[in-house]
This record gives C-alpha cells, sequence and structure tokens, in this order.
C-alpha cells in the first residue's frame, strides 16, 4: 500500500495523511490516532527516505562499536543491551545504525555521523574515567546517553548506570559474613568507569570490617573466560590462597570456575564465587535454583530505559538532562559457602 491508497480510505489529502504520521503539530490529535490506526491495519509503513525529507530527521539511533584487542564489546552482555533498545527503536520508528570500527577511528566515527546526519542520537558505550567522546558529542550538538558514567566529567550529561559500588560492597559484605577474608577480585578493566566503582566497593567494604585489601588479590582486565581462569589457577596454587573469588563477570566466572574444579576443588563449598551480570537471555544462571550466586541486573532491562531515554531527549531538546542509577539485587547461589579452615 502506498500513501495515496491510505489516504483514498482515509478520505483526507496526502498531505494531512503524510503530517498525521509524522508528527506535526498542526494535525488535531484525534486525527493523528486515526490515521495511525487505518496504517497500522493495512500494514502501511512510510517510505524512511521520505519521512526524513518530511521531518528534517533520520528516524536512527547510531552505536559506535570499538573493537580491538582489548575492547571487544561483541559478547552476549552486550547483545541483551542491544536486544533492549532495539525494542524500542522499532516500536518508535527508529532504525539501528551501528558501526563497528578499530579503537583509533571511534572520534572520526562520532564526527561522520554528525556531518551525514545519518543519525538523531547516539548511545555512549563503555564510558572512561576520563571520556573524550562526552565533550566531543557536545561540541557536535549531538543528543546522546551514556550507558554508564564517566566519574571525572564536571559538565551534566544524560546517563543511565547501575550502582556498581554498592553492588560490590554488597557482594564482598556477603562473603566477609560468610567467615572469608582473603577475597580475591577479578574484575575489568579499571580505566573504565564501572570497574573503578565496583573496585571501590569492594576496598571499602573491606577497610569497613578492619581488613587492609591486598594488591596481589586483584587483578583487571578484558573480562573473558580465559582470564577469569588462569586468574584464579595463579592465586589457588599459592600456599595461602585466597577462600572467595568476586567476578565482574558471569564470563570470568565460569573461568574461575575451571579453575576451581581443575585442582579438585568444589565451587561453593571449598572455594565461594560471587559474581555479577548473571540476568542474560543465552547465558542462564540454573533454572530453579540460581548455580552462581550473584549481583542481578537486567542489562534488556537497563537497555529499554536508556533508549526511551534518548528518544525523550531528541523529542525535547531543551529538557534537562536526565540521570538514572539501577540497584543490583544480590542473589544467594550454590556457589558460595561457609569458609571452611
Amino acid at each position: 500500500m502506498n500513501l495515496k491508497e491510505l489516504s483514498e480510505i482515509l478520505g483526507l489529502s496526502q498531505t494531512t495523511v503524510s503530517r498525521a504520521l509524522n508528527g506535526y503539530p498542526e494535525v488535531s490529535e484525534a486525527t493523528r490516532l486515526r490515521v495511525q490506526q487505518i496504517a497500522r491495519e493495512n500494514n502501511y509503513s512510510p517510505n524512511a527516505r521520505a519521512r526524513g525529507l518530511a521531518t528534517g530527521r533520520a528516524s536512527a539511533i547510531g552505536h559506535v562499536i570499538p573493537i580491538g584487542l582489548r575492547h571487544e564489546m561483541v559478547n552476549p552482555i552486550f547483545g541483551d543491551f542491544i536486544s533492549g533498545v532495539g525494542e524500542v527503536y522499532a516500536r518508535e520508528g527508529f532504525d539501528l545504525i551501528m558501526s563497528v570500527v578499530s579503537g583509533d577511528e571511534e572520534m572520526n566515527a562520532y564526527r561522520n555521523l554528525s556531518a551525514r546526519s545519518s543519525v538523531d542520537g547516539v548511545v555512549l558505550h563503555a564510558p572512561l574515567m576520563n571520556d573524550p567522546r562526552i565533550p566531543l558529542l557536545r561540541d557536535l550538538e549531538m543528543p546522546f546517553v551514556v550507558h554508564g558514567r564517566a566519574s571525572n566529567e564536571e559538565h551534566p550529561y544524560a546517563w543511565l548506570d547501575v550502582n556498581n559500588t554498592s553492588a560490590f560492597r554488597r557482594a564482598t559484605d556477603f562473603l566477609l559474613d560468610l567467615g572469608h577474608t582473603r577475597i580475591a577480585l577479578i574484575n575489568g578493566l579499571e580505566t573504565m568507569d564501572f570497574a573503578y566503582r565496583r573496585r571501590e566497593g569492594y576496598v571499602s567494604a573491606l577497610s569497613e570490617r578492619g581488613i587492609t585489601f591486598d594488591p596481589s588479590l586483584m587483578r583487571a582486565d578484558e573480562m573473558t573466560e580465559d582470564f577469569g581462569y588462569h586468574s584464579a589457577k595463579e592465586m589457588l596454587a599459592r600456599d595461602v590462597a585466597p577462600s572467595a573469588f568476586l567476578s565482574a563477570s558471569m564470563i570470568c566466572a565460569f573461568g574461575i570456575r575451571r579453575a576451581i574444579e581443575e585442582r579438585g576443588l568444589k565451587m561453593g563449598a571449598d572455594v565461594s564465587v560471587v559474581t555479577f551480570d548473571d540476568d542474560l537471555s543465552y547465558l542462564a544462571n540454573g533454572q530453579n535454583v540460581p548455580i552462581f550466586t550473584a549481583c542481578r541486573s537486567s542489562v534488556r532491562t537497563a537497555g529499554v530505559r536508556l533508549a526511551e531515554m534518548l528518544l525523550r531527549q531528541i523529542n525535547i531538546p531543551d529538557a534537562p538532562h536526565e540521570t538514572e542509577l539501577l540497584e543490583a539485587e544480590l542473589i544467594a547461589g550454590q556457589s558460595t559457602g561457609p569458609y571452611k579452615d
């Protein structure tokens, strides 16, 4: 069906129908709702290029994904996030434009998106403590929302984050309450804001119990299964090994479990493990009873809420920057137990 045929069904001019579908304010609310309903019933979707010419918008959101040896974003966690934002984009008639670039081309990718006017806004992933992308996007006057936060950015900007500090403080307290005092931290890259905050939560929980943190029990790197495995393997081989591990990712936690079992030990009985990000569509944490004790926060839900936040910013450019801090829930599973001397 084309615009002319839809207009004939409605008994309206093509101009009125086009303006109703594209949200022009001079069209009454009753007319707009009627046009949208009939369009849905007849499976009519306006041509994206024509819609862009009419509204001055691209009806697209950009995601720039830097791929490198130490910054691999394509993983189950990222997949769940994209599923969440994609649900909102599809519902609101926006396309998702993903640009996969090398790390040194990321800044130019944002400049190119702005110069071509190919997107109406962007989502900024994996913010650093000092993140040069935020002032760049501000200078480009491009609407954006950060998935996470950049601690050292002084000017206001829109963001959605999970409370990483409180989540890791709570997880460390949980292990301390079980009698564990030698708790290892297997963290993400600590130039990234989320990993820095998780480290702060871990250290503060130990300090509040009068325990001086041991740097030799802390590791930070790209969150892979192999990183978790080799870190835990090395620590468990020591004369005085940690009795518990705090993992920044389910993916790392699988590697930690492999190292524990390789030494003939049992996770949850001999060595305890608490992880983060266990609420993933294609990486379930058990069924009725969770395998891992975990800080649970739905990445997919975060994607939905962040996308809605960005679209509000696009529609109301002068509105104050929105921010939202989500709390993770600590879920007890089979991977933790009391300290065994």
